[in-house]
């Protein structure tokens, strides 16, 4: 979900006592229907949320029968005025499936029917100047096991605008190409898109360099037998995704660059299509099946695209 605006934050109120028995029904539901693990959570923990805080807390309801339109709405006032739109529109539309299903599933009606989302001011994400790019290379500059290791996360990211958890479960065996994401020799990575959906993606040959360089020191590694491609330093097992974030964020932190693994996808869609590269393969590399998603990360450099257009087209002679 998009990021909450930046203050300090009140923790949020979880328990949803005698409302928690619809929400596991839901979790099972969308397990059933094979949803993702970080989707189930953020469906789930909305519901949770809105249970405890606006339900219990506020309106001292004890049933879901007894949520209503003004309870919805009240809550979206609240999220609004604390959050930024977008997190509330994503609170929003991970309730609005709630409701769905316990309505489809206990004949109730749909308090969220016929209502609207809040309205999303979309906000352009930066694309990396070619100086931002050098300085987060040279803040990863060395032989040492986490250089080569953040060298090889964001040579991957740059080249390939993966999302970070498609980078974090990609599988690693040196010796078993079938039990291997990677192909080196073909500039290949195999990653696990949204919902399982496995696609193949191309890096450059500079970041199949560094994976390399990173390769033959995961090769000394303790745990260099795990099965997941990236590895904490020392003794420490496999990065998570969290792990991945923070690491990535904390090169950014060391050479002044404002950085986090989803910028680079809109770096890549941007350097793509700024180069003409077709829409189309676009969406297979990104793995999108809307071509909403096109305009969405297009987006943040649609100007500087379109004036350098301009005088390749306008500047020749007729």
């Amino acid at each position: 979900m998009a990021a909450p605006k930046a203050h300090p934050r009140e923790p949020r109120r979880m328990d949803a006592g005698v409302l928690g028995t619809e929400i596991g029904s839901f979790r099972l539901h969308l397990a059933a229907e094979g949803k993702a693990p970080k989707t189930i959570r953020l469906y789930t923990e909305a519901a949770a949320w809105f249970a405890a805080a606006r339900l219990l807390g506020q309106a001292g309801k004890t049933s879901w029968e007894q949520a209503g339109r003004r309870d919805v709405q009240e809550w979206m006032a609240w999220l609004l005025g604390k959050y930024s739109d977008a997190y509330a529109g994503n609170q929003y539309r991970a309730l609005q499936q709630f409701f769905k299903w316990l309505s489809a599933e206990e004949d109730l009606p749909d308090p969220m029917a016929g209502l609207q989302p809040p309205h999303v001011t979309a906000g352009l994400v930066p694309v990396f100047t070619g100086a931002e790019l050098a300085r987060l290379e040279h803040a990863c500059a060395g032989r040492g096991f986490a250089e080569r290791r953040d060298a090889a996360i964001i040579a991957v990211f740059k080249a390939s605008g993966i999302r970070l958890s498609e980078l974090a479960g990609i599988r690693y065996h040196p010796d078993d190409p079938r039990r291997s994401d990677i192909d080196l020799w073909q500039r290949e990575i195999t990653v696990r898109g949204k919902g399982g959906r496995p696609r193949i993606v191309k890096i450059s040959y500079d970041a199949a360099r560094a994976v390399d360089r990173y390769l033959r020191a995961r090769a000394r590694h303790p745990q260099a037998w795990r099965r997941q491609l990236w590895l904490g330093t020392g003794n420490r097992g496999p990065l998570t995704a969290s792990g991945i974030y923070q690491a990535v964020t904390r090169r950014g932190r060391q050479c002044g660059v404002p950085v986090w693994p989803h910028r680079f996808r809109h770096h890549f869609s941007h350097t793509w299509l700024e180069r003409g590269g077709p829409e189309g393969d676009l969406m297979e590399l990104n793995g999108w099946s809307s071509p909403q998603m096109l305009a969405r990360y297009g987006a943040s450099a649609r100007s500087a695209r379109a004036r350098r257009t301009y005088d390749r087209i306008m500047t020749g002679t007729p």
